[in-house]
C-alpha cells in the first residue's frame, strides 16, 4: 500500500473538513504540528507521528496532477492536500487513506490512489507504536543513519514536493546524503534528478533479480555500513574496481523520442527595478510560441506564470538563494529548474531547461541562434549550452539507460567575449568559426557543434573548445 495519499478537491478543505479527516483515528488520537505549523500530524500515545498532513495547496496550473500522478484532477483551480503515512505501520497507511477519502467526500473531488481511499470508517490504532525520533522527526524521512537519510516513495513520478524539498534541505544542513528508494515502475521528475548529483545521494530502485540498483547509473547496490552503496564484481581489482550493472537498467528501446536541453546563466546588475524570469520566458516563447504555463517553489507547480510575482518571491528570500520549478502546457512538455542567487557579480539566474518531442515532431533547431541572440542582447547572458538527447517526450526520468545528450551549440556572452585576450574567442580549433550575435562592437559568440544524437564525438569538440577558451 502506498505511503502517500492525496486529495484533489474543487473546494478548499475548511477547518471543519480537516477536523473530520483528522478524526479518522478516533476522537482520542493525538494531534500535533510541525514545520512552523504548516504540517499537522496524527500521533501515537507517545506523540510520535503516524500520519503527517501538509497544508492544502491551491493549484492553478493545468496538467500537474496528470503529469505527477497520472490522475484526472478537477478543473483548475483545485486544491491539493497531501498526507504521508509513517512507513511500515499498516494502520498509519489506512489512516492516511481514510483522511484523504473524507476530505475528497466533504470538499468535492477525488483521492489518489483510489484504492488507498475507499473507506470513511474510523481506523483502529489502539496500541500502535512507530519509529522513535529522530527518524520520525522529519515527516519525509523513513530511516536515518550517520551517513544518509533514506526516503521510501511509492508514486508514479518522484517529484520535488514540499516534503522532499524539506528533506533535501535538512539532509544538506546535517551534512548527510539523501537516498530515495522506489519501486521499479517509478520515474523521477527532472527537478529531482538534478538534485541527486552529489555522492552519497542516489536513487535506489528495488529489483527482483539484483535486489537494488542505482536508477541513474545502473550500478547494483547493497545496504552496507549505514547506506546503499555499490557492489564490486567478482573479478574486480584495485586497478579496475568494476561495478556490476543491473540487467533491468540495460533494457533499452529506442522510441524515437528526443529532448532539447538548454542550460544557461544570466548575470544581472543588482537593481531595485530588476524583473527576474524574463530570460527563461524569452527562450520558452522563441521555442514554443508561448510563455511558460506555471511555476512554484516545489512540485506541483501551482502558480500561473508571472514575472512580477516570481521576482517578489526571490527578493523576499534574498540574500538566501531561491529555487524554482517552471512547467509548460500539457501539449508541449517543458520543465525548467531555476536557481536565483545574489553574488558579488550581481543577481544570477542559473537555468536548466528541457522540452520533449515525439517521433513525429522536429525540435526547432533552426531557432537556436535567434534564442541565443535574444539572451545575449536583452538578458545579460553569460554562457549557454544546448544539447539534444534520446529521451522521453514526457521528460520523466526512467530507471533505464538513457544516452547522454550531444552538444549542439555553446554560446559565450558579450562581456565574457570582451574579457578574452586578443582573438582567442574568435579563433578556435573548431572547423566552423563562431557566429557573431548582437552589435559588431560588442558581440556575443555562438559556437555551432555537430549535434548528431548517435555520435558522441561532439563532446570532444566541446572539450577542445573549453580548453582553448580557458587558455589551456
Amino acid at each position: 500500500m502506498t505511503k502517500d495519499v492525496i486529495a484533489l478537491t474543487t473546494r478548499m478543505p475548511d477547518p471543519l473538513t480537516v477536523l473530520a479527516g483528522l478524526l479518522a483515528g478516533g476522537p482520542d488520537k493525538l494531534v500535533g504540528t510541525a514545520g512552523e505549523d504548516a504540517v499537522v500530524q496524527l500521533c501515537d500515545e507517545q506523540g510520535r507521528p503516524l500520519v503527517s498532513i501538509e497544508a492544502p495547496l491551491l493549484v492553478q496550473v493545468a496538467g500537474e496532477a496528470e503529469r505527477l500522478l497520472g490522475a484526472t484532477a478537477p478543473p483548475v483551480p483545485f486544491w491539493w492536500t497531501e498526507a504521508r503515512a509513517t512507513t511500515g505501520v499498516e494502520e498509519a497507511e489506512l489512516l492516511a487513506g481514510t483522511f484523504a477519502a473524507r476530505i475528497a467526500t466533504l470538499a468535492g473531488g477525488s483521492a489518489w490512489p483510489p484504492e488507498a481511499a475507499r473507506s470513511l470508517a474510523v481506523v483502529k490504532t489502539d496500541g500502535v507504536s512507530v519509529a522513535p525520533t529522530p527518524a520520525a522527526a522529519q515527516p519525509a524521512v523513513d530511516a536515518l543513519t550517520d551517513k544518509v537519510a533514506v526516503i521510501i516513495q511509492d508514486r508514479p513520478v518522484i517529484a520535488m514536493t514540499a516534503w522532499l524539498s524539506d528533506a533535501f534541505r535538512a539532509a544538506a544542513n546535517a551534512e548527510l546524503g539523501l537516498q530515495i528508494v522506489t519501486s521499479p515502475g517509478a520515474t523521477l521528475s527532472p527537478a529531482v534528478r538534478n538534485s541527486l548529483s552529489g555522492w552519497p545521494s542516489r536513487w535506489v530502485v528495488q529489483d527482483e533479480k539484483d535486489g537494488y540498483y542505482d536508477g541513474l547509473s545502473g550500478a547494483v547496490l547493497r545496504w552496507q555500513n549505514g547506506m546503499f552503496a555499490t557492489v564490486e564484481s567478482a573479478d574486480a581489482t584495485p586497478e579496475d574496481p568494476r561495478t556490476p550493472v543491473a540487467a533491468a537498467y540495460q533494457e533499452v528501446t529506442d522510441t524515437g523520442e528526443r529532448q532539447l536541453a538548454i542550460s544557461f546563466r544570466a548575470v544581472h546588475p543588482a537593481d531595485d527595478r530588476l524583473v527576474l524570469g524574463g530570460a527563461l520566458e524569452a527562450v520558452w516563447q522563441e521555442l514554443t510560441g508561448q510563455a511558460p504555463a506555471g511555476w512554484g517553489t516545489a512540485e506541483p507547480a501551482n502558480l500561473p506564470w508571472s514575472l512580477r510575482r516570481l521576482t517578489d518571491v526571490a527578493f523576499d528570500r534574498a540574500p538566501e538563494p531561491t529555487w524554482l520549478v517552471v512547467v509548460g502546457s500539457p501539449d508541449r512538455p517543458g520543465l525548467a529548474t531555476v536557481r536565483i542567487s545574489r553574488t558579488k557579480a550581481g543577481v544570477e539566474e542559473d537555468v536548466t531547461l528541457a522540452f520533449g518531442y515525439g517521433p513525429g515532431e522536429e525540435p526547432p533547431l533552426d531557432v537556436l541562434p535567434r534564442v541565443a541572440e535574444v539572451l545575449a542582447t536583452r538578458h545579460h547572458l553569460q554562457s549557454m549550452l544546448v544539447q539534444l538527447r534520446k529521451a522521453r517526450r514526457d521528460l520523466a526520468v526512467p530507471p533505464r539507460f538513457e544516452g547522454p545528450g550531444v552538444p549542439l551549440a555553446f554560446v559565450l556572452g558579450a562581456e565574457e567575449v570582451r574579457e578574452m585576450p586578443g582573438d582567442r574567442a574568435r579563433r578556435t580549433p573548431l572547423s566552423e568559426p563562431p557566429v557573431q550575435l548582437g552589435p559588431r562592437s560588442r558581440p556575443a559568440l555562438y559556437y555551432p557543434l555537430p549535434g548528431d544524437p548517435s555520435d558522441l564525438s561532439g563532446w570532444q569538440d566541446f572539450e577542445r573548445l573549453m580548453r582553448h577558451l580557458k587558455g589551456a
